[in-house]
């Protein structure tokens, strides 16, 4: 096994001055694809905070310093060019970056891992293994925990940094190469479409309470107060810019919900609130309950938990899953990556507005699942 041994930082250009920045995008002007990565942190912030980013081109490999420039727009625009491909390793979390950066998402995108899902490598095959098993290169792993906001980086750093893509734009055109063969383009393309959607990287406030572990199970006049006291942290995490468990954690939204405290004195006496919230806090939480409190029975949020399937729906979910499980040894990819248990669970239940009932996944199953599922029907009338 090949291991990456150069530690060199002679071909690494670290763009860190606007003299750079400039020299930078000269050099990649001419780039038809562009392989990109970033390092952030998000551990005290609500938004994640950019501390590197990484691109690499046929003929150029370059760390920019986010930290130390004052703007990077320059390089923004080159990356926004629709006439130039973006090559990824799973692109949802560095997509979210840059969409809190343009408030738009940077097309077309070669999501590399997406692409070797496809293929039979795994569902969620990581970076270094798809290197290793690609080129034979065994990757280092010494900087994963690396506080990257943190100046100056060291030299490991950068290099560590920079083989993040200096693998990619190599393992890129192995992959594209793959999926013509096969003929599965069309996948690639149908699976980026779902990441180009901006709502994916939007939660308003008022959806914030699907975040909450275990609030389905609430019944429904602490529900009502659990999505009000979610939307008021979601704001407040917002405006503030820290993460939402720093404002209230969720067994504590959770016991205040269910309590359903009446004045501060039943609300002060839930265990933690003390040490979770200030008084001007409390003030805000114990309004979000009054105002649970004050809805009809009829303007309470409906129970949300999941009733749980008929005998016959859990003999057509088992037929569905064998047949899915079949097709997918057919094809040498994972069965999940067709449908998973949950999207197994909305067809037997005669939801059609589903991935498994749309584009490749469709073509490849969803038209047999939709025949199984009407040929084992129960005959109208029949017990």
């Amino acid at each position: 096994m090949q291991e990456a041994t150069d530690s060199s930082l002679k071909n690494i250009f670290y763009v860190d001055t606007e003299e750079k920045m400039q020299q930078l995008c000269s050099r990649l002007q001419a780039a038809t694809v562009l392989a990109l990565d970033t390092e952030f942190v998000r551990e005290k912030t609500y938004r994640a905070k950019l501390c590197l980013i990484q691109v690499a081109s046929e003929d150029t490999v370059a760390c920019i310093d986010p930290v130390a420039l004052k703007d990077i727009q320059p390089f923004l625009d080159i990356i926004y060019d629709q006439n130039r491909l973006k090559v990824l390793h799973s692109a949802r979390q560095d997509y979210e970056l840059f969409y809190d950066l343009m408030r738009q998402l940077p097309q077309p995108l070669f999501d590399t891992q997406l692409a070797a899902s496809l293929l039979g490598f795994g569902e969620q095959v990581g970076y270094a293994t798809l290197v290793e098993k690609l080129l034979g290169i065994k990757l280092a792993k010494a900087h994963t925990r690396a506080n990257w906001c943190q100046r100056p980086l060291s030299p490991d750093q950068i290099k560590y940094a920079s083989d993040d893509v200096v693998y990619l734009i190599q393992i890129f055109p192995l992959l594209q190469q793959q999926l013509q063969k096969l003929g599965r383009e069309n996948w690639l393309d149908s699976e980026h479409a779902a990441l180009y959607e901006a709502d994916l990287f939007i939660t308003p406030p008022q959806q914030a309470w699907k975040k909450v572990k275990g609030i389905r199970q609430l019944k429904p006049r602490a529900l009502a107060a659990a999505k009000n006291i979610a939307t008021w942290r979601e704001e407040v995490a917002i405006e503030k810019d820290k993460p939402r468990r720093w404002i209230l954690q969720d067994d504590i939204l959770l016991n205040i919900a269910q309590a359903l405290p009446k004045n501060f004195t039943e609300l002060n006496n839930i265990r933690g609130i003390h040490r979770a919230t200030s008084e001007t806090s409390r003030k805000f939480i114990l309004q979000c309950v009054q105002q649970a409190l004050k809805l009809s029975q009829a303007e309470l949020p409906l129970a949300t938990k999941k009733e749980r399937l008929s005998s016959e729906e859990e003999r057509a979910l088992n037929r569905v899953s064998s047949l899915i499980k079949n097709i997918a040894e057919q094809h040498n990819i994972s069965s999940t990556q067709i449908a998973s248990r949950k999207a197994i669970e909305q067809a037997v239940r005669g939801d059609r507005d589903i991935p498994l009932l749309k584009g490749w996944r469709y073509d490849l199953a969803g038209k047999k699942v939709l025949e199984l599922i009407d040929q084992n029907k129960p005959e109208q009338g029949n017990e």
